[in-house]
């Protein structure tokens, strides 16, 4: 590729370290696609004949759709899957192929490659996303009136509804792939025609090329369009935010499928046993998604680290770019995918949720607010449950199992509708507010959700 200004061969231990094909290899469909919108546009500027880009343009088809058929394997002896494609182009139709690099430099081919490459992968990451929130609205359908108490300090804190609670990841889940279109916007034009850092003497089309590769428009500075990877490393942090969501949700069924907590019963085809106690039955899925967040945000760092010292233009440590944001994009899919699995068979133990919504006393600051509408400030009313939930705990009471006498010895204010005030599905019902518990609150959440799925379809 150099020939005429190196003298002597590359040490072969410096071709090994240097090539990139083992894992750049990934692009190809993106690197020929790219080839053939450069080869039309050439032609179209007359920089070379019609003749010469119809045989590159067949000539990269049919490159493409042997690799697609497994005729073709890529020969990882090559530096980089630029380099295949093209000395394979030249091997099949000779001197036309040498043309192909006309007006163009492996460091804007490479940008190019990349942002058409993630530009495909942020449409899949979408697309799990989007199976998960939809097992998210079939599992909060099923259970918008299964009371379980929240939690705050992981203390038991105020009652809400098994609903509720996963919606709160549903959330968590659009906002990321609200993320991920933020990103693709951005990564979304074209450096090609910033060659090495300088653009070109030849007459090209840039905007031509980037209406043909769908693109929103091009780099307005050839330094920068071979340079940044901002794109790469916005990308690295939504995917870091998703695998942080995925891992808290993860840590929850943790907890849940425990016997201290026992509200899921994780499916057998998702759990593992344990090779040496027979009663076993392991939540290994969570475990996984929750340690390979670490994986992913791992590569964030790495690409930050990459990118922090570099001059511009293009320096080689930018090869480093594509292992570490492909190993978070296949981490964060598989994990997305086995977590959806997981969670889509997982058996709710409404039961035990209820149960443990009745200990605690969750509907303390309910009682609170019963004697506020009685005309107690907060604070007074504050204090009096607190005295009360003290008096409980040494007699081994519940709110339910105080008597009306006991309830009247701290305040003459509580009567008989307190053990309405106190009732966990009032409790929850009465948040009635955007965004709170109750059925029809929770209701509007899911309408709001489903809408969101259906207009992403």
């Amino acid at each position: 590729m150099w020939a005429g200004r190196f003298k002597k061969e590359l040490d072969s231990r410096v071709n090994s370290f240097n090539s990139s094909i083992s894992f750049d290899s990934r692009m190809y469909r993106q690197d020929i696609q790219g080839s053939m919108a450069h080869a039309a546009m050439l032609a179209r500027q007359k920089i070379i004949s019609s003749e010469d880009a119809e045989a590159i343009i067949a000539g990269l088809g049919d490159i493409l759709s042997d690799l697609e058929t497994g005729v073709l394997e890529i020969d990882h002896e090559a530096e980089d899957i630029h380099m295949f494609v093209e000395a394979e182009l030249t091997a099949r139709i000779g001197e036309p192929g040498k043309k192909l690099h006309t007006a163009r430099s492996r460091n804007d081919q490479v940008a190019l490659d990349i942002r058409l490459h993630l530009r495909e992968e942020i449409k899949e990451v979408e697309r799990l996303i989007l199976k998960l929130l939809e097992a998210i609205f079939e599992k909060a359908k099923a259970h918008v009136s299964t009371i379980m108490p929240g939690y705050t300090h992981l203390q038991r804190a105020q009652p809400v509804t098994f609903a509720h609670h996963i919606l709160a990841y549903a959330q968590m889940l659009r906002r990321d792939i609200g993320r991920l279109d933020d990103a693709k916007k951005r990564m979304n034009v074209s450096p090609l025609g910033s060659c090495a850092l300088a653009g070109t003497t030849y007459p090209i089309d840039r905007e031509s090329v980037a209406v043909e590769l769908g693109m929103d428009g091009v780099t307005e500075n050839s330094m920068d369009g071979v340079s940044d990877r901002d794109f790469v490393l916005e990308l690295a942090s939504a995917l870091s935010i998703i695998m942080v969501h995925l891992s808290r949700f993860s840590e929850e069924i943790i907890l849940w499928s425990s016997s201290e907590f026992g509200f899921v019963t994780l499916d057998d085809a998702y759990s593992t046993g344990s090779s040496i106690m027979p009663q076993k039955k392991n939540p290994d899925i969570a475990e996984l998604v929750r340690g390979k967040t670490g994986r992913v945000t791992g590569s964030l760092v790495s690409l930050l680290m990459v990118m922090k010292g570099l001059p511009l233009a293009y320096n080689k440590d930018m090869q480093e770019d594509k292992e570490a944001i492909f190993d978070a994009l296949d981490t964060v899919k598989i994990c997305l995918e086995m977590f959806t699995a997981m969670f889509e068979t997982l058996a709710v133990n409404s039961e035990a949720m209820r149960c443990a919504a009745s200990g605690g006393f969750i509907a303390a600051t309910d009682c609170a607010d019963y004697l506020v509408r009685h005309g107690l400030p907060f604070r007074d009313a504050y204090k009096i449950v607190g005295q009360l939930v003290a008096y409980c705990i040494e007699c081994g009471k519940t709110f339910e199992e105080l008597t009306l006498d006991e309830y009247k010895s701290f305040h003459p204010s509580f009567d008989g509708d307190i053990y309405d005030a106190i009732n966990l599905e009032n409790c929850v019902n009465r948040r009635d507010v955007i965004g709170g518990p109750a059925v029809a609150s929770t209701e509007a959440q899911m309408r709001s959700l489903a809408k969101f799925i259906e207009s992403r379809k």
